[in-house]
């Protein structure tokens, strides 16, 4: 098994050695607000879209998001993710059947009544047409622990928080680069690795199906309703 990075990290690095700052982006408080309240901006334009149009998309342009996503922060610095595209009409074809089995299962009761209301205005069913329409399909994958080049096991730590973090990034990436995606988390997704073709230390987290949105593309009226910043902020303040 070829080792992780983290695995190779693990053997090499033996102490703290601390570098100069290499990069610095800060600025003043006026440009710091203008580019804050411009990514906030460009990021209420990024929409969950599940209608695709049939444009193609360059692998390098997949690449590239794949690789802002790896240059996220990681407990220990471990780097606990993996991410496989998906080109391949025949593998996006059986990624689908095996995930609309998995959700005909889900929509049929097993999802209990109150999660199955809580999609209704989401306008979600167990036919995802995405997976097969979408050019790409970017899969990812939590390393649960990493592997040393003599094949022993090290524990990888906040292998949640990482992999989370890293998705966000790669989702504002496709979203930067003028594509549209859906987080599409079928319930098992226990067909992923088989499909992809990863070790059992790895755990799929979600499909990104990533491509151009379709001329008739609609998102859900129910999804443009996000929480007031008094709802998600809660400020305690220098007192004098």
């Amino acid at each position: 098994m070829t080792p992780t990075r983290g695995a190779m990290q693990s053997q090499d690095d033996h102490g703290y050695r601390p570098l100069p700052l290499p990069d610095r982006v800060q600025m003043g408080p006026a440009a710091a607000l203008a580019a804050a309240e411009w990514f906030r901006d460009f990021m209420r334009r990024r929409h969950s879209v599940r209608d695709f149009a049939p444009t193609p998309v360059d692998e390098s342009v997949i690449a590239a998001c794949i690789a802002a996503a790896g240059s996220a922060p990681s407990g220990a610095n471990q780097q606990p993710w993996h991410f496989v595209a998906i080109s391949d009409p025949a593998i996006k074809a059986r990624i689908r059947a095996a995930a609309e089995e998995e959700e005909r299962a889900f929509y049929a009761g097993g999802g209990g009544d109150e999660w199955l209301a809580a999609l209704e205005p989401i306008g979600t069913g167990a036919e995802k047409p995405h997976l097969t329409r979408a050019p790409w399909l970017i899969v990812v994958f939590a390393q649960r622990w990493g592997t040393r080049p003599d094949g022993t096991r090290f524990k990888h730590y906040y292998v949640p928080e990482s992999v989370g973090i890293a998705t966000g990034f790669l989702i504002a990436a496709i979203h930067h680069a003028g594509l549209v995606c859906l987080t599409h988390t079928p319930n098992p997704m226990k067909f992923l690795p088989e499909l992809c073709g990863r070790p059992t230390a790895e755990k799929p987290v979600m499909i990104l199906p990533v491509g151009y949105p379709a001329a008739a593309a609609t998102v859900p009226a129910a999804a443009k309703r996000k929480k007031p910043i008094d709802q998600i902020m809660t400020v305690l303040r220098a007192t004098e």
